[in-house]
């Protein structure tokens, strides 16, 4: 009796298809003319967005008198001046520490705007409370309404409470929620997380703050991250708060302390201003940098990821 014997390899028919281009079996296709004029005009439109910050940091190794030299590169002109000069601060105070003053203020801000913004977002997102959408509306109402309207007002208050010439003025509005637009990026995420999870925590024992702290800020991560870096960004270049509010050199923030460098009526110190500048975007760029996933993230989704 004859047996079959299954070890062997089976063979390829003649007219089986035979794979190409490797292990992979993948095939790189030419780009096409169109997708290269797409590349090389985005070269282009990133070159000229580029260009601006090229030249801010040629300028900071020019000297003074060649700051408006043409060109990208300080060429024979390099020196390091500029960042001697500007780190040394203004009227004797060092430039590090208007570097702490943001950082601390800045730092602040985002605490507060992720607290208060988050609690208020949970609100109008899942408890069913007397006249909740036309509080909503009216929250969302405030992002049409210019700050320099409620300038004035909110200055005599501050004089008032003698919180001018402090931190205070930055800070505490934010734990009031007045950031609608955070207010609102939160809301939406927060309505996309399906509200089975809520009944399975009350089932549980938990209630409200049980389901905010377990449930919803866990799935909520990319939101946050978003409202942090904005947050962060936003009040580390502000420069208008401070300016209105603060009058002794030692608590200046970055974008007040750059100002400084420049003087109408006497010597303006341009290369310790590009010099600085350079310096005051390390933090925000490295902030966007650690956290680029998450923002992407909490811009892009609007719902659960899995």
């Amino acid at each position: 009796m004859s047996t079959l014997n299954t070890t062997e390899p089976q063979t390829r028919g003649a007219g089986a298809p035979t794979r190409r281009g490797g292990a992979s079996g993948r095939r790189t296709r030419p780009i096409g003319r169109p997708q290269l004029y797409r590349h090389l005009m985005l070269i282009a439109l990133a070159s000229m967005m580029f260009y601006p910050l090229a030249w801010m940091l040629g300028a900071s190794f020019r000297e003074d008198g060649q700051i408006n030299d043409p060109g990208v590169w300080p060429g024979e002109h390099f020196t390091l001046d500029g960042y001697v000069d500007g780190w040394a601060g203004v009227s004797g105070v060092p430039f590090l520490r208007f570097i702490l003053n943001s950082l601390l203020v800045s730092g602040a801000i985002v605490v507060a705007n992720l607290v208060a913004c988050s609690l208020t977002a949970y609100a109008f997102a899942r408890i069913d409370f007397a006249a909740k959408k036309v509080w909503f509306g009216v929250m969302l109402g405030t992002l049409m309404l210019p700050h320099h309207v409620i300038l004035i007002p909110q200055y005599i208050l501050f004089r008032e409470l003698d919180w001018i010439n402090t931190y205070l003025p930055f800070i505490v509005p934010k734990l009031l929620a007045t950031d609608a637009f955070f207010v609102f990026l939160l809301v939406q995420f927060f309505r996309a997380i399906p509200r089975e999870l809520d009944e399975a925590a009350r089932i549980d024992g938990c209630g409200h703050v049980g389901i905010f702290a377990r449930v919803v800020l866990p799935l909520s991560k990319p939101a946050l991250a978003t409202t942090a870096i904005f947050s962060f960004i936003y009040s580390w270049n502000d420069f208008f708060t401070p300016l209105i509010y603060l009058t002794d050199t030692e608590l200046y923030t970055v974008p007040l302390a750059l100002r400084s460098f420049i003087d109408a009526t006497s010597y303006s110190a341009f290369g310790a201003l590009f010099a600085m500048s350079v310096i005051s975007l390390l933090p925000v760029l490295g902030v966007f940098i650690a956290f680029q996933r998450l923002l992407v993230e909490g811009i892009a989704t609007s719902g659960l990821k899995g």
